[in-house]
């Protein structure tokens, strides 16, 4: 990585972001438009109205299922809505939603578009409709929603990740694994791959199947990207821990982050070839449990764990505000971690962020925002607890399917 002492000044010379972004038929907008600058932006409107709605469709412009991680067919737009003299009802052919947008990075013009089109796929019993992912650069349709990645990179914070600490480790894992694709683009092709070589050998095995050869070039498959995934998540780890150990500890408390996986640890003391031996070894091992009890251990069951540094406490045990202020830390230091390894700035995207956070804490996170001269996107109910981007953001009332400048 790049010298944490670095200022971020010193690596961002312009800024990046989305400077026009365009919905159709997506959740309750028929059409929107919307003309932006490069610093943050402010949606202010009541609860249901589709704040979120508009950060959701920006996370669609960078690889992943978006930040609710909804269905392509639950996202089209089934309700009434405003409709704009530029809108033209969509064909039945043409993609169900869509969203595009112009963005900008270091200076740099391009148009980054996205859609879900109807698809079919046929098999010998039945022809099956399905909605499927189209991705489109300077209006060109790409294969891989990854080339979107190398153009706008995008960190959220949701009112669901309140929890993060809480409960299972899926969620976590998730967490973790969006920020490892932010610094390592393969990541996420790694991540897809295993799971879907997973679900063919779960269900090979929970079918009865006997081909010991087709299930051992499955768990050979396995191993390798396991191994893989496990040590782009360690080196992510060591980044970010590496990083903020030259952070202040000021409102957002220092902290310390772990892994707590088998095939990770593993991976501390010894070879990867060997770590990729024994993966494939314990998969062989564990068919039975497949059938018994469902529990298969691996990198599918690692866990992220976060510390607070003063306390020496982990995260689950904290209060709900310290929690809050844990998450931003985290998101805080792969913000800046992002921008001095790519040179270029993420856009933040924060639904009701201020949530949990005492008004200290607040106005330090607008602050840091501000300092970090990048853009954010701002979700709240309360449009008067922004005054410390007054002059520095752009501020939007979002009410009847509409958006417009205050």
């Amino acid at each position: 990585m790049n010298n944490p002492a670095l200022k971020i000044s010193e690596v961002v010379k312009e800024k990046s972001g989305v400077t026009r972004l365009t919905l159709t038929d997506f959740r309750n907008y028929a059409y929107l438009r919307l003309n932006v600058d490069l610093a943050p932006i402010v949606l202010t409107g009541e609860n249901g109205s589709g704040k979120t709605n508009i950060l959701e469709a920006i996370s669609f412009l960078t690889p992943g299922r978006g930040l609710r991680g909804a269905r392509l067919a639950d996202i089209k737009r089934i309700t009434p809505a405003l409709v704009t003299p530029e809108y033209v009802p969509p064909l039945a052919e043409a993609p169900s939603w869509a969203v595009s947008a112009i963005v900008q990075k270091n200076g740099e013009e391009l148009t980054l578009g996205t859609a879900a089109q109807k698809s079919t796929k046929e098999s010998e019993d039945e022809t099956r409709a399905f909605d499927r992912r189209i991705v489109q650069i300077e209006g060109q349709k790409v294969s891989s929603q990854a080339e979107l990645g190398k153009y706008l990179s995008a960190i959220w914070v949701t009112p669901q990740m309140d929890r993060l600490f809480l409960g299972g480790t899926q969620p976590r894992r998730s967490f973790l694994d969006r920020i490892v694709y932010a610094f390592d683009i393969e990541h996420a092709k790694r991540t897809a791959n295993f799971e879907h070589l997973y679900k063919q050998w779960y269900q090979l095995l929970k079918n009865g199947c006997h081909d010991n050869g087709w299930l051992l070039s499955l768990e050979e498959e396995m191993a390798a990207l396991g191994v893989a995934i496990a040590a782009a998540r360690r080196e992510l780890i060591a980044r970010l821990n590496t990083f903020i150990e030259h952070e202040p500890d000021d409102v957002f408390p220092n902290i310390s982050l772990e892994l707590d996986g088998t095939i990770e640890k593993m991976l501390d003391r010894l070879p990867a070839v060997d770590v990729e031996d024994y993966y494939r070894n314990s998969l062989f091992s564990q068919r039975h449990s497949v059938l018994s009890n469902d529990y298969v251990d691996g990198v599918n069951r690692t866990d992220f764990k976060v510390y607070y540094k003063k306390k020496h406490m982990p995260a689950e045990l904290c209060s709900t505000g310290e929690q809050k202020s844990l998450l931003v830390s985290i998101i805080l230091a792969q913000t800046k971690c992002q921008i001095l390894d790519k040179g270029f700035a993420p856009v933040l995207l924060l639904d009701e962020v201020t949530t949990h956070l005492d008004d200290l804490k607040r106005d330090a996170l607008l602050c840091k925002i501000k300092n970090l001269n990048l853009q954010a996107w701002i979700t709240s109910t309360e449009p008067q607890i922004f005054n410390v981007l007054k002059n520095d953001a752009q501020f939007f009332t979002v009410k009847n399917n509409s958006v417009n400048l205050l």
